[in-house]
């Protein structure tokens, strides 16, 4: 191990002295993903949630129009998106030269932090346009802290995996997306039917962001557990979860990373059309309170899930490339259906609910895998991370911000529109990049 790798965190010391003589199991390391991902998607679904039901009215109370409110929220959500890039080229500079617990720590309390910093936000009131300043920054924040917090745990896990389930161990990192959304909706979900307007909005919306700092201490202690691990300081040294230098990353993987980012984009689009903008579809036409939507949507999640699972155990049957094309092909079928779902009322919205999140967990299962396989094993790390960045930034940091523009501007069908374009893309993307190994012999 270099001598940059011997520098490490407290944190990550101390677990390395407990854990120098364990082996952890494929099994060990899945669990500490799911939590480390979980706490991820907790992040972003609180400060989500909150751009439809607490930003509007208490930051951008200044703004006429629900409507108008809302999109300036949007607004404000992206600039995540767009740190994100960023954030990843300082932390892996951060575990080139300090190692990986000392990134990890910094990124996770400063995800936590940050989240939390929100919490304490005055209304525009009582504080002006300071409060928007200090909304983008601590959103800013966010997105370069989920920059660092990349840490190929993914990777790990699907290295030590059997052959022949590769598949199934690359899908579980995904299981944090619906674990965490659930725990968000479901907090908010509570507190909006549980507590008067006055109440929410004064102090009922702060709780579930408190809570993020909390998840966030249990995620690091989890995934540092992982990083002290034998098995991470071998795949460190064959360079398969070595940071590389961002500028020689681009130069030679620059056009794989490129058309790689396109790969999950349907899974992607989609993943914002189900979570927030239902939310804010139910707001801006008030066909239906906000707690009823959340609860339908945390039951959803359900979906997602078994969705997820599925995608791994057909990926390990008929191949990972198949499997994102029927996902695909699924979507675009979506697409079709999704406008006149939204129209049909509760019901219609319902389903719209359910078969959106089962699809969805069908494509993003294995969406994440996918990208690494157009690598090579010294790059991979470093590509797949960047990769990431793009691919999130493409098809939803500006997904809500666009579609609820689109829908109230255009029409309902441009739902439709949207989701098709995303499995457009991932077709054109899988075509354009197959993968350069046969599956089973391919570190997801």
């Amino acid at each position: 191990m270099s001598d940059a790798k011997a520098t490490s965190s407290i944190l990550e010391n101390d677990a390395r002295r407990e854990m120098h003589d364990e082996d952890v199991s494929p099994s060990n390391i899945s669990i500490g993903v799911i939590i480390g991902r979980t706490a991820e998607f907790f992040d972003f679904f609180v400060y989500g949630i909150a751009s439809v039901l607490v930003f509007p009215q208490l930051i951008f109370s200044f703004v006429s129009g629900t409507t108008n409110q809302i999109l300036c929220s949007f607004g404000i959500f992206s600039l995540a998106f767009v740190a994100r890039p960023f954030g990843s080229l300082i932390f892996l500079w951060v575990d080139r030269n300090h190692g990986r617990g000392t990134k990890l720590t910094i990124a996770l309390f400063l995800l936590g932090g940050s989240t939390a910093g929100v919490a304490f936000l005055p209304s525009y009131a009582d504080w002006g346009v300071a409060v928007v300043i200090l909304l983008a920054i601590f959103r800013i924040l966010q997105g370069a802290a989920l920059g660092g917090v990349w840490d190929g745990l993914a990777s790990l896990s699907a290295l030590n995996a059997p052959k022949d389930q590769r598949g199934w161990y690359a899908m579980v990192p995904q299981l944090g997306a619906p674990i965490g959304f659930a725990i968000a909706s479901g907090l908010f979900s509570y507190f909006v039917g549980s507590l008067s307007n006055d109440d929410f909005m004064s102090w009922g919306w702060r709780y579930p962001l408190f809570v993020a700092f909390a998840i966030n201490v249990v995620a690091l202690f989890a995934r540092l557990r992982i990083v002290a691990t034998p098995a991470f300081e071998q795949a460190l040294e064959r360079q398969e979860l070595e940071p590389q230098p961002a500028g020689a990353t681009l130069r030679l993987q620059g056009r794989d990373i490129l058309v790689a980012a396109f790969v999950p984009l349907a899974a992607f689009a989609t993943f914002y059309l189900v979570t927030i903008f239902p939310l804010s579809w139910s707001v801006v036409s008030d066909q239906r309170g906000a707690a009823d939507m959340l609860l339908w949507q945390t039951g959803a999640a359900v979906f997602a899930a078994l969705g997820i699972v599925l995608s791994g155990l057909l990926a390990d049957r008929i191949g990972r490339r198949r499997e994102l094309l029927g996902g695909a092909i699924l979507i675009a079928i979506f697409a079709f259906a999704a406008p006149f779902l939204l129209q049909m009322g509760s019901v219609g919205q319902n389903i719209f609910l359910l078969v959106g999140f089962f699809v969805l967990g069908i494509s993003f299962g294995q969406s994440s895998g996918a990208v690494a396989t157009r690598f090579s094993p010294v790059y991979r790390y470093t590509a797949s991370a960047f990769t990431s960045d793009l691919a999130w930034l493409l098809g939803a940091g500006f997904a809500p911000l666009i579609v609820l523009a689109l829908v109230t501007h255009v029409g309902v069908w441009t739902i439709g529109a949207y989701l098709l374009s995303g499995a457009v893309c991932t077709v054109l993307a899988l075509t354009l990049s197959p993968d350069r190994t046969p599956f089973t012999k391919v570190a997801a």
